[in-house]
């Protein structure tokens, strides 16, 4: 029989279940809402939908690894609150979906969750993604995954499944030294949380606009100023009556030390310098004084988000992470070289609710 749009919106509004669900049930079930309504819970769909407006920041990075250390895969998966994501039931559901993109091929997310279940084979990723929701009680969100492949990949879980690491090389022969290696940068790179393998790999648009946010942070910086330039800025405050009086005595009475003037000036004074500094931005990038200041921040930037650049955590002696890794290929006789990474932090960049369980509470006893 034909099912109308309106049956499938009744038959929604009755279980929370999603539109696509309450069409296949109605159409198993010939219109029968009853037996629609059984369908769906038997599949453990008819709360689902209900609990998807919910926000879902917590949950679990998960890391597989083929059993020749060439294929890995990382994975994200979010719950509403901190103690689902340590159940062991979700835990070992996001080991297996892991494991499930880890041995197929899948373009994306959506692509993913259309595929046949690894994990229960009568129904889609998507479809038992639902009954987990159903059986854990809360929304779950398959948020993202990235697989490598390389010679050799080993992977960091750090905090229980809070940040994840895969590491990807370049190596012609890998042993457990080159391995423990990869292992000790993964943790570097969940400590310090780099943005790039290497320089190399930022465009010239990107280094431009990097080199730009550090010029203008220079200059909103008026107590890091070159003495020159800081001088003549207060001198164009104070000559424009861009301070008030008592910030010019505040001047004229810590002058001698400038170290504290910036204690003491009111914020509105210390805003108009930034804004005279700022307009006055192409004459002082020709300063020579202003242009060391700032190649110096910049190249303190880029060691910072370049891994192979950053001071390697577990060295003595303040190696970078390219003279340990040139130290490792050299003991150990092989070529080897960092090729890429991915780091994940459970709910980087989502919105967190604050929970007040003792107010849900006492609204769920009234």
């Amino acid at each position: 029989m034909a099912i109308s749009a309106a049956d499938v919106k009744k038959l929604r509004e009755m279980t929370g279940a999603g539109m696509m669900d309450c069409k296949k049930a109605l159409t198993e079930t010939d219109g029968d809402f009853d037996a629609a309504i059984e369908f769906l819970r038997k599949k453990g769909l008819a709360s689902a939908e209900k609990k998807a407006g919910r926000i879902a920041a917590e949950g679990v990075v998960a890391t597989v690894i083929s059993a020749d250390d060439k294929t890995a895969t990382i994975i994200e998966v979010n719950s509403e609150t901190d103690f689902v994501a340590k159940n062991e039931v979700f835990t070992t559901y996001v080991e297996g979906l892991a494991k499930q993109i880890n041995d197929g091929d899948y373009a994306d997310v959506e692509a993913f969750k259309a595929a046949q279940s690894a994990i229960d084979p009568s129904a889609t990723v998507e479809e038992h993604h639902k009954a987990m929701i159903a059986k854990i009680g809360e929304n779950l969100t398959i948020r993202r995954f990235e697989k490598v492949t390389g010679d050799v990949v080993v992977s960091y879980i750090h905090m229980g499944g809070k940040i994840g690491v895969l590491v990807n090389a370049e190596c012609d022969a890998p042993n457990d030294n080159v391995k423990e290696a990869m292992k000790n940068i993964a943790m570097q790179i969940a400590a310090m949380n780099p943005s790039y393998v290497r320089r190399e790999e930022i465009s010239e648009e990107k280094l431009a606009k990097e080199k730009d946010i550090i010029v203008s942070s220079s200059l909103a910086d008026p107590a890091s100023l070159p003495k020159p330039i800081l001088n003549a800025v207060i001198a164009e405050a104070i000559e424009n009556n861009k301070w008030s009086d008592e910030d010019k005595a505040i001047y004229e009475e810590k002058k001698s030390n400038m170290n504290f003037l910036f204690n003491f000036l009111s914020d509105e004074a210390t805003q108009a310098l930034r804004d005279i500094a700022d307009s006055h931005k192409a004459e002082y990038l020709e300063n020579k004084i202003f242009a060391g200041l700032v190649e110096g921040r910049f190249s303190k930037h880029l060691k910072e988000i370049c891994l192979v650049d950053q001071t390697y955590v577990k060295a003595e002696d303040k190696e970078s992470v390219k003279q340990y890794v040139e130290k490792v290929a050299k003991e150990n006789g092989v070529n080897f070289s960092l090729k890429s990474f991915v780091r994940f932090e459970t709910g980087e960049g989502l919105e967190k609710k604050n929970e007040d369980f003792a107010a849900e509470v006492a609204k769920q006893m009234a």
